[in-house]
């Protein structure tokens, strides 16, 4: 099978509306997640939250999937958390990228998990699992997040202890940072991770913890009440129906980019 990762192979055959664009970094995790940048054309706009079509060239032909922008929209270059699927169609290739490798990215970012889907309230809940925390880590570096809520609370879920570590780096990074942390507040932010596979202090799916009530507990919040608390979910199709049934039965109401409400999903994938 033949990839085209080269700069210059990927240049002279890229279709119309894409940029081509060089990796920066890699991070590998685990054997199934890593991280990658890139550089970002510098006319390319999105909205911290939104996600865009990725991909390269494989037999010839462009194979694209749908990545959330990890890195905010102030950011110079664009961060993507993924999955590893050892005979992903994308991620099989993906996932062998290395500095100095180009990537195909088309030219229209877009997405229901941004703060302008959501009416005003006072905590944000943004609920994740795996590679779902992606365009969360854009948000909460995000100044406009924190300017918009007086709390906001990163859920993360997965099956492994060591698969958090991508989220875990990312919060302590933001509250060590000079630069973020003058940019956004992060007394506000509250990061409350749980596997479901291992012993660790908070054990269990999401939805487990927030229909037993562990997750307020252990949080000290009341629990969701539409009057104050708005939410974003990213994850699995299972997890999304799930959490939304939660949501719903708590009186919050879906919204969208044309119709703001109390919580949004995201329903867009990587393989």
């Amino acid at each position: 099978m033949n990839v085209m990762t080269r700069p210059e192979e990927l240049s002279a055959c890229a279709p119309a509306g894409t940029y081509v664009q060089t990796v920066t970094e890699v991070t590998h995790y685990t054997d199934r997640l890593f991280r990658f940048k890139m550089t970002r054309p510098a006319e390319f706009r999105f909205r911290s939250g939104e996600f865009v079509m990725i991909g390269l060239m494989i037999d010839g032909k462009p194979l694209y999937r749908a990545y959330s922008i990890a890195s905010p929209s102030w950011d110079e270059e664009l961060e993507f958390f993924s999955i590893k699927v050892p005979d992903g169609p994308l991620t099989s290739h993906l996932q062998k990228v290395q500095v100095g490798d180009a990537v195909l990215m088309r030219r229209k970012s877009t997405g229901t998990l941004v703060n302008d889907a959501l009416i005003p309230g006072k905590r944000l809940y943004m609920f994740s699992t795996g590679t779902g925390i992606a365009p969360f880590a854009s948000l909460i570096r995000d100044p406009e997040t924190y300017e918009k809520f007086d709390e906001l609370i990163l859920t993360h879920t997965c099956r492994e202890v060591s698969e958090l570590k991508y989220g875990q780096e990312l919060v302590e990074t933001i509250r060590s940072d000079e630069m973020l942390s003058e940019l956004v507040d992060t007394s506000k932010l509250r990061h409350y991770t749980s596997v479901t596979r291992e012993d660790y202090p908070y054990k269990g799916r999401i939805t487990e913890l927030m229909e037993n009530g562990k997750l307020y507990t252990d949080l000290g919040v009341p629990a969701l009440d539409p009057a104050t608390d708005r939410g974003m979910i990213c994850g699995s199709a299972a997890m999304l129906k799930d959490t939304k049934d939660l949501l719903e039965k708590a009186g919050l109401g879906e919204g969208a980019n044309n119709r703001p409400a109390e919580f949004v999903i995201e329903r867009a994938f990587a393989e």
